[in-house]
């Protein structure tokens, strides 16, 4: 009886342990892709993607052509899926730029100004949201 409990208890532990391996290594995927792009389907590499396929599988150029567009329309749903997430983050930031400026001095304003200008240059120079998967 108690060998038959320290088996399922040995069990036990282990389905447990492979599901959060598991677990945690979808979640770091999921997260992982949210929070740095879209790797295999984002900008350039997009089309590298597709021919490293074509050339892998040997598609032929109808089948290169349909995961193109396969490609295309997946970026495309994967941006509106992170629209009103962007528009979100994008409102919180100037809710809190507005907070901020509230407690500011008339001169600390356009040092506070001149720094998110600094910022929104950046962001332009790393192409956007570092989370977003543009």
């Amino acid at each position: 009886m108690e060998s038959k409990i320290k088996r399922e208890a040995t069990f036990l532990v282990l389905v447990v342990f492979v599901l959060g391996v598991f677990l945690g290594g979808l979640g770091n995927h999921v997260w992982g892709e949210r929070e740095w792009g879209l790797r295999s389907f984002r900008g350039p590499r997009s089309h590298q993607v597709v021919s490293d396929l074509t050339q892998e599988l040997q598609l032929s150029a109808d089948q290169q052509k349909q995961l193109n567009a396969i490609v295309d329309d997946t970026k495309a749903r994967i941006h509106a899926a992170y629209a009103p997430v962007d528009t979100q983050r994008e409102q919180l930031r100037q809710q809190a730029n507005e907070r901020i400026r509230a407690i500011l001095t008339q001169e600390q304003l356009p040092k506070f100004e001149a720094f998110m200008q600094r910022m929104a240059e950046q962001r332009k120079k790393d192409g956007g949201e570092r989370r977003s998967p543009r």
